[in-house]
């Protein structure tokens, strides 16, 4: 019966072909289509070879180029299934159910977004933007930013977001089946785009202090060629660099200088935590890398990042040949959001909000005999020993969080709570929500 039905499969999902392309096609139709999921089993090479009427080994490069690109994962004796993440089907978060407090999303607070953007003529002007992709006084505004936190701004460049710029880096950088470094729980966009690439992600397992020295040495030993993770405000863990762990993974990371160190400092102006960057370390490969649409709007996809002289070079070259520019009324729209008073004394106001109801939630959890984990940023980490049943247990109770299988690799399970938006009030109820769901969950897995 197990064979009929596996066999089957390639019927079902309207697998075919008669070459290694046509049939790694009609798999990726299958999978952008959703007739195959993430986790959805395909044939065993034979099986198929045998219904196709091909040779096993036109199968097996078909699954390789699948493997390759990032759709499809080998599983050992679990035979070979669709990624949890295909790089052609992204993976988006559930939709939040009606009347449900959204507490998944991880986004900032709208009230606490400037509403509008200080009035400026805009003048057209006949120009090479290719020449000139930068405006001058965005490129000088981004290096007094970056240099008051002691970040080296000798070389500066923009992009559309922080992960359009790791992406452009990591196809230059690396090659498909290279190892990259990642925070494991980490940000779930950042482990589809290394999925995505091609590449293999080696998890490090992180703490209330971000990266753990540890687990770092074990994933460089390995060899990986890049290492990717946040200084502060660390999605979805909520760590933060101190100086001593900064020291710490400096000493490592200078032992290997060919290793590209991206450091993604997304929350910056609102993580509510000093800034011990990697980049001040002396590192030979490195870029830090900055956004604004946690504290100024998350339509505003742009980005600026400090780098080493070859990393400057690699990059823009790249973005040279593809886009070739960051718009500059976009640039210009930054500008005057970064240079304007009002705003500036918006983003002080969002900062102090996200960190006292951060600090309110946990704080609360704390009282009834619960860890939270949230040092900095706009998010609170809660270990749990089965996500499901806490999730649909808050639901009931009217609250929408996010399981953390979407953020971890081998980590242990947990569930992540966006505070961003939660009033130190409401912290109460959900505190209060949490301890009851947590007991009933645990009564259940205990059976």
């Amino acid at each position: 019966m197990y064979w009929y039905i596996i066999f089957n499969v390639a019927t079902q999902y309207g697998i075919s072909g008669t070459t290694a392309k046509a049939i790694a096609a009609s798999v990726e139709r299958a999978v952008v289509e959703g007739a195959l999921g993430p986790g959805a089993a395909l044939p065993p090479v034979r099986r198929l070879a045998d219904e196709l009427s091909v040779s096993p080994g036109t199968v097996g490069a078909a699954y390789k180029e699948l493997r390759r690109r990032g759709i499809v994962v080998t599983r050992g004796r679990g035979g070979t299934v669709v990624a949890s993440a295909p790089a052609v089907a992204s993976r988006r978060p559930p939709k939040v159910p009606a009347g449900l407090r959204d507490l998944a999303g991880g986004h900032p607070d709208h009230r606490l977004l400037p509403g509008h953007l200080p009035s400026e003529r805009v003048i057209p002007v006949a120009r090479s933007h290719r020449a000139t992709p930068r405006t001058a006084r965005l490129e000088e505004t981004v290096r007094e930013w970056l240099g008051r936190d002691g970040v080296p701004v000798d070389h500066v460049t923009f992009a559309h977001g922080a992960l359009d710029l790791i992406a452009r880096l990591l196809s230059v950088e690396l090659r498909p089946g290279d190892a990259v470094a990642m925070e494991d729980p980490g940000y779930h966009h950042l482990l589809d785009l290394v999925t995505a690439l091609g590449l293999r992600a080696v998890p490090v397992a992180v703490d209330d202090q971000g990266l753990r020295p540890d687990a770092l040495r074990a994933a460089l030993r390995a060899g990986v060629r890049a290492v990717v993770c946040s200084p502060r405000a660390q999605n979805p863990y909520g760590g933060c660099f101190s100086a001593e762990r900064r020291a710490q993974l400096v000493d490592l990371l200078r032992g290997e200088p060919d290793v590209l160190v991206v450091e993604n400092d997304h929350a910056s102006a609102v993580a509510g935590a000093p800034l011990h960057s990697l980049a001040t370390g002396g590192l030979t490969r490195w870029v830090h890398v900055r956004t604004v649409s946690k504290f100024l709007g998350p339509d505003l996809r742009w980005a600026a990042a400090a780098c080493d002289p070859v990393t400057l070079a690699r990059h823009d070259g790249r973005l040279l040949l593809t886009s070739g520019w960051v718009s500059h009324l976009l640039q210009e729209a930054v500008y005057r959001l970064l240079t304007d008073d009002g705003t500036s004394a918006l983003v002080d106001r969002a900062r102090q909000a996200y960190a006292q109801r951060r600090d309110a939630l946990i704080a609360e959890l704390r009282t009834r005999g619960v860890t939270g984990h949230g040092n900095s940023g706009m998010n609170v980490w809660v270990p749990v020993r089965d996500e499901s049943a806490v999730v649909n247990g808050l639901r009931t109770h009217g609250w929408w969080v996010a399981a953390g299988a979407r953020f971890r690799l081998s980590a242990a399970p947990g569930v992540r709570i966006s505070t961003a938006g939660l009033e130190p009030a409401e912290a109460v109820r959900l505190a209060s929500d949490f301890v009851t769901v947590l007991g009933e969950s645990e009564a259940t897995y205990g059976g």
